[in-house]
């Protein structure tokens, strides 16, 4: 379905895809990044990933895949995230041809379109970013999440094309000798950074989905 969103952010970055409200990342303006405290490790751009999955309305025609990250480090501080960031490289934007079932669609062709300047418009905007803004410990109290046994609340600047939002989403943090690993999965709705097909309120762009599901995951190494 070529016409078919993916997402991000991201990022970033992307459906109902059988969420509820509540698995939405809570988004505002853009914030002041985290000071970096403590030790400051490189991201594993081979095992950090980024998941994506989005729908026609209804969550209709589901279609998912990955992007790599090129580059990104988290920083650890009294054994807890303090902070962190990485950039996404939308140019590997990949669309898993088993998501692509109909006889006369394919996988790469929609590949195309969403790298297009009908979407991403990769060739103006290459990369996408994520910019950790505050970590806080999560509670029961807070919004539900799509994983599970989160223990953090990370809030963070996405910048998709040329509009950077703060998005804040649960996640799992596991720091175990010298291995940190952070998952994370939430939806956000792509038109918050203008991302439409045609115009806002075309059929065309009315037929896709808002929501796009992003599910993170990173890996660092201590030293």
């Amino acid at each position: 379905m070529r016409k078919l969103f993916f997402a991000l952010p991201a990022l970033l970055l992307l459906a109902s895809c059988g969420g509820s409200s509540t698995d939405n990342a809570k988004t505002t303006s853009e914030q002041t990044a985290a000071e970096q405290k403590g030790e400051t490790l490189t991201l594993d751009t081979v095992a950090t990933k980024v998941d994506w999955k989005a729908t026609h309305k209804g969550g209709l025609a589901p279609r998912w895949g990955k992007i790599g990250v090129t580059s990104g480090s988290v920083s650890i501080s009294n054994d807890s995230l303090s902070g962190g960031e990485f950039t996404i490289n939308l140019a590997s934007l990949y669309v898993d041809p088993a998501s692509v079932t109909e006889k006369d669609k394919k996988s790469t062709d929609l590949e195309g379109h969403l790298k297009s300047p009908d979407f991403f418009d990769v060739a103006k905007f290459p990369t996408a970013k994520f910019v950790i803004t505050k970590v806080a410990p999560f509670t029961g109290s807070q919004p539900s999440s799509l994983i599970t046994d989160p223990n953090y609340l990370i809030s963070g600047n996405l910048t998709l094309k040329d509009s950077t939002l703060n998005i804040t989403f649960p996640s799992k943090v596991a720091i175990a000798g010298s291995d940190v690993t952070a998952t994370a999965k939430f939806i956000i709705d792509r038109s918050a950074w203008g991302i439409n097909y045609k115009a806002e309120g075309s059929p065309e762009n009315w037929i896709i989905s808002k929501d796009v599901e992003i599910g993170l995951t990173l890996k660092a190494k201590k030293n």
